[in-house]
This record gives structure tokens, C-alpha cells and sequence, in this order.
């Protein structure tokens, strides 16, 4: 895709999920340009915000400063490891997800971006997508992305940044939210889980891609394999090999295929299934509310 003319990016901002009942609703900052406290007032009203606690993202400070670091690179990376199938897997995850044309919808973790960019497709320009992260760079490269290719469809995205376990939404706010490779990072999954069961509309979806723990020992050895021989250190040419050593980890440490349906089930939704995909390497959870 190449670069067409599209609004400015001064008509675009950052949303920061933090405010107190005698300010102004939203504090609205574009991304490398002066600040603008009026700008909002040229855009559709903001969501409807709850108030947030004293901390305005709550995540492990590390996990927050990694997602920082590997931000320049992340979407290079992403597409060199999985040989670019890493956006089948997101078109599945947003289709799975069941966003329309003019729905209201939110994804999660958006890091830089994809699943916010084809939810947009999706819901088109009657439509509303949130994307919602805590890592200010990843928000960064992803209002860059939206510059360079952009569609008039992107005109119905709002980054913004902060706390997936405390949402700045309103209860039964969206028709469908997507996570992509965000929920095994989060402290508090079950926390996560209830706050999206909030914000969903009843009979909405949840749609949740990320690295599969397979209960098979063959799939276990051959992913573990491939992060020592290949992810990390394809990660070292890029300096960042401390950065992706973390992944043996934390999928050792996340929930299987099983799991995920008992958790969603746990926090009240109606239905969840896990599907296996990419050889058994990659799973995701939709869970109906």
C-alpha cells in the first residue's frame, strides 16, 4: 500500500484514559505536535469515561519499558518470524470477532496497530474503533502507520493509551472487541476478562489471538525450538535478544486452550471456544458474552 493524501495528522490525537470530574473530559495530545486542548471539540464526542485510579496504566513496569524498546522494530520482526502469516492470523482474529459494518469496537494491546487498521475495514466509516495500549511508542508508530497508509476508513480510529484492567469505558459499550497477542501479558487476566465482559454489549464477542500452550509435548518442543534457534536470535541482529528471550517464558506461564474457555466462562460469558491454528503454534479464544 503507498502513501495517499489524507487528513493531517493534527486532526488526529491520542486519547490518555485519566481525567477528574473538574477537568476537561479527555486531554488530548497529537503525537509529535504541540498539544491542542481544543481539538476534540472538532471530533465526535469521546467515549463515556469511568474514572481511573491514581495509577493510569497498572502493568509491570519492565513488561512496559520492553514493549517501549522493541517498538521501532516490532512490526519488521513480526512479519520476518512468521513470514508475514502473523496477518492471516489477525484478519482470522478480527473475523472471529464478529464487528459489522457501522459497530462500535475497541482492541486491546493494539500495539502498533494491525488488528485496529482491519477492524476499521470492517465496521467502515459509520463505524467506531478504539484502539486502547499502554506503551506510548507502540501508540506512536501506529499514528505514524495510519499516516502512511491511509484509507478514509481510518478517519473512525482513536488510539488510546491505557489500562486494559481498568477500562475508561462505560458498561455494555461495544459490539465486538479483539485482543492480538496482548492477554498473556497482562497481571491480571481474570481482572482483564471481567473488564471486557463489562464493556461488551450482551451477545457480543471477544476475540483473543496469542502464542498457543499447547497440551501437546511435540508442538511444546518444536515452539520452544524455534524461539531459541530462530526468534531470539533473528531478535539479536536487531539488539533486542534480551527482549525476546522473555517469550519461552511467558507462554510457559500462560493458559492452555482449556484454560482460556474455563476463565471466560468463570467471569460470566455464555460461550468460549479455542481454536488452534498455525500448525497448533497460534490459538485464539471468542467468547460470546
Amino acid at each position: 500500500m503507498g502513501a495517499v493524501n489524507g487528513p493531517p495528522s493534527a486532526v488526529r490525537h491520542l486519547h490518555y484514559a485519566s481525567w477528574s470530574p473538574s477537568s476537561l473530559p479527555i486531554r488530548c495530545s497529537t503525537l509529535g505536535l504541540p498539544r491542542r486542548p481544543f481539538l476534540f471539540l472538532l471530533r465526535s464526542p469521546p467515549p463515556p469515561l469511568r474514572r481511573l485510579g491514581n495509577n493510569r496504566v497498572r502493568c509491570s513496569a519492565e513488561r512496559n519499558a520492553l514493549f517501549n524498546r522493541i517498538a521501532p522494530v516490532y512490526d519488521n520482526l513480526n512479519d520476518l518470524l512468521s513470514l508475514g502469516q502473523h496477518r492471516s492470523w489477525k484478519r482470522m482474529c478480527v473475523s472471529w470477532s464478529g464487528a459489522q459494518r457501522g459497530n462500535r469496537v475497541l482492541d486491546l494491546c493494539c500495539g502498533s496497530g494491525d488488528l485496529v487498521f482491519f477492524l476499521s475495514q470492517k465496521v467502515g466509516t459509520e463505524g467506531e474503533v478504539y484502539g486502547l495500549d499502554f506503551s506510548s511508542e507502540q501508540l506512536s508508530i501506529a499514528s505514524r502507520r495510519e499516516d502512511q497508509y491511509w484509507k478514509a476508513c481510518y478517519k473512525n480510529i482513536e488510539w488510546i493509551e491505557g489500562d486494559a484492567l481498568d477500562l475508561p469505558f462505560s458498561d455494555s459499550y461495544f459490539d465486538a472487541i479483539t485482543i492480538g497477542y496482548g492477554l498473556r501479558n497482562l497481571i491480571d487476566r481474570h481482572k482483564a476478562m471481567r473488564e471486557i465482559f463489562r464493556v461488551l454489549k450482551p451477545g457480543s464477542k471477544v476475540s483473543i489471538l496469542d502464542f498457543n500452550k499447547s497440551t501437546s509435548s511435540l508442538v511444546n518442543m518444536l515452539q520452544e525450538w524455534i524461539i531459541d534457534n530462530v526468534v531470539v536470535p533473528t531478535a539479536t541482529e536487531y539488539g533486542l535478544s534480551q527482549e525476546y528471550k522473555y517469550l519461552k517464558t511467558s507462554i510457559a506461564e500462560f493458559l492452555t486452550g482449556k484454560e482460556l474457555e474455563k476463565l471466560a466462562k468463570e467471569v460470566g460469558f455464555s460461550k468460549a471456544k479455542h481454536y488452534e491454528i498455525g500448525g497448533g503454534f497460534m490459538g485464539n479464544l471468542v467468547a460470546t458474552r
